[in-house]
């Protein structure tokens, strides 16, 4: 049996060991990121500027500049700016001083309002931080000379306040820690439009934030697999990455924590959200044997349903009704949602076990959603609900549109519901319709600073409010702190929530126009929908190699699409398309 290192190193060392020694090695990288804006000061500090130069990460004796900051009365203190935001901790040079150690606190933000609010031991109280996922909030000595590396979290702006009397604190380098996988990007968009490849960009950075170990549906809050929130990053994974084994893992390890007959995170639509998620991956991917490997979880699901939907097309289900937060208040509206889902991982279960060719299973899912599809409840105005009866074929996609997810545009939209609204928009070709909200939905979290996007929001929120780059500006709204409901009161809300990355995977299928017809990429529907773009470009990442599209609208107003595409794969076009494949 091959030994470990640790082993192999113990035994050179004359360490006697029993057996190997346990190991996990880290697949996460590290790169460290100079601040690129000193927000703001207090107190006496001392040439500040210099933490915005690149450093060595080495400590020296030769008097080379610091930033000193001395002790006064007040405070002496300097909040961070790191230009984006980011997940992993902070790395302190120092410079050498007189005294040491030093007791200074450090305050990791998403905010700059954040960094300078107080700590609660409270979940959800109002005006505060909270430290329940991952610490953002120190207090500790740190030497006088040499180096010091600080937490593990979701940030942007950090603070740094001297607490010790009579001491001077000689910093040469403050410089972040970010943590990630240094995985290329293999998909990719541009269009006329910079908004929306800012968009794009900023949902796939949000999601390649939260591929650490697992995929976490926040890097600061929320550093847990939830296998609903997942559908989202796994689409966004698929059009930015391609394949990633980080959702072969972490869909392992979430079935392994709720065996049979649980609910997947204690909640029956999360189980249905399991079976979408497995059939989309195999679209993308063509990996049976992922499937083969879930078949008897897969069964095991199917059952649970089974046992609860009636002849009638009741349930029994007493399980929490959870689509997404924002949606909460109108049971009546949640519950044909949830119906709705039930449709929809129904029939993704069924197409799952004839796959693998289980027929009995594959009956038994389907009779199951037939049972459902007799007692449609009514969507109550609510536009997740609209949304997925539309995708479940309930009700007329126009009709959802028309009488609820159009009207009002992005008012009523949400961060993680709102791609399954983008979605049944598209169904009814309301292509412009859905543009304009993403320009205005999420491009409105760009407007207040947002460099990833938002566990939740609501551009009502942005009314006389200040940005996250900006200290708090008396008059006016603190954007972070003034909002948030449920779990993610005030500053506990993440600003970095991987189920708000819809629009990426939206803007490569609905404008660039890659739609998946085959398991694997096999065969690809090119069907770009440019309404007021002039052109857009970009690559779609396959099993047998990357796609890449070139779209532009003709003076006749007809679409065309150059393709270059790896061999092995066959194309269709969308209506009024003129492709050209190379």
């Amino acid at each position: 049996m091959k030994k470990s290192l640790l082993t192999s190193l113990f035994a050179f060392l004359g360490i006697i060991v029993c057996s190997a020694v346990p190991e996990r090695k880290d697949i996460m990288d590290r790169t460290y990121i100079t601040p690129v804006r000193i927000v703001w000061t207090a107190g006496d500090v001392e040439e500040p500027g210099i933490l915005l130069k690149e450093g060595t990460g080495q400590s020296d004796v030769a008097g080379l500049p610091c930033c000193n900051m001395h002790y006064t009365k007040d405070t002496t203190s300097i909040i961070l700016d790191y230009g984006r935001e980011l997940h992993g901790g902070l790395k302190l040079v120092m410079g050498g001083s007189e005294r040491y150690p030093k007791l200074v606190r450090i305050r990791f933000g998403e905010s700059v309002a954040e960094t300078c609010s107080e700590t609660c031991d409270t979940e959800w109280v109002d005006r505060h931080s909270t430290n329940d996922h991952a610490m953002r909030d120190f207090t500790m000595k740190i030497p006088r000379d040499g180096s010091i590396e600080i937490g593990c979290t979701g940030f942007r702006f950090v603070r740094i306040d001297l607490l010790e009397e009579n001491t001077t604190l000689a910093l040469r380098e403050a410089t972040a820690i970010l943590r990630f996988r240094d995985i290329p990007y293999q998909g990719s968009f541009r269009c006329s439009d910079e908004r929306l490849n800012e968009i794009w960009q900023t949902g796939a950075w949000t999601t390649h934030l939260n591929m650490q170990e697992y995929i976490w549906d926040g890097i600061k809050r929320d550093r847990l697999i939830w296998l609903g929130d997942m559908h989202p990053e796994m689409s966004t994974v698929c059009a930015v990455f391609g394949y990633n084994d980080v959702i072969d893992r972490s869909i392992d390890l979430a079935c392994g924590q709720y065996p049979i007959p649980k609910w997947l995170n204690g909640m029956s639509s999360y189980s249905m959200w399991y079976l979408i998620i497995h059939y989309d991956w195999y679209l993308q991917n063509g990996n049976r044997e992922f499937i083969e490997k879930h078949h008897d979880y897969i069964r095991g699901v199917i059952d649970n349903f089974d046992k609860y939907v009636q002849e009638d097309g009741s349930e029994e289900i007493t399980d929490w009704r959870f689509l997404d937060w924002p949606s909460s208040p109108d049971v009546t509206g949640t519950e044909a949602g949830y119906r709705a889902l039930l449709c929809l991982a129904l029939e993704d279960g069924a197409k799952l076990c004839k796959v693998i060719g289980d027929k009995e299973y594959e009956s038994r899912s389907l009779a199951v959603r037939e049972r459902m599809l007799k007692l449609i409840k009514p969507h109550n105005g609510l536009k997740q609900a609209a949304s997925l009866m539309a995708m479940a074929g309930l009700i007329p996609a126009k009709e959802a549109c028309d009488e609820v997810i159009s009207k009002g545009g992005p008012k009523g939209f949400s961060t993680f519901y709102g791609y399954y609204m983008l979605e049944a928009l598209a169904m009814a070709g309301e292509y412009q319709t859905a543009l304009n909200i993403i320009r205005s939905f999420w491009g409105g979290m760009l407007d207040m600073g947002a460099t990833s996007f938002w566990e939740d929001f609501d551009l009502d929120w942005t009314e006389n409010a200040f940005r996250i780059d900006e200290m708090p500006v008396e008059g006016k709204k603190d954007i972070h702190g003034d909002f948030g409901a449920y779990c993610y009161k005030s500053f506990r809300h993440s600003l970095c929530h991987g189920w708000a990355s819809g629009p990426t995977p939206w803007l490569s299928h609905h404008v660039l126009g890659v739609r998946i017809l085959e398991p694997g990429c096999r065969k690809l529907l090119i069907d770009p929908h440019l309404e007021d773009l002039e052109w857009a470009e970009g690559s779609y990442p396959t099993p047998l190699g990357n796609v890449f599209i070139r779209v532009e609208r003709r003076p006749d107003g007809r679409t065309t699409a150059d393709v270059t595409a790896p061999k092995g794969i066959k194309f269709t076009a969308g209506n009024g398309v003129t492709l050209k494949v190379k």
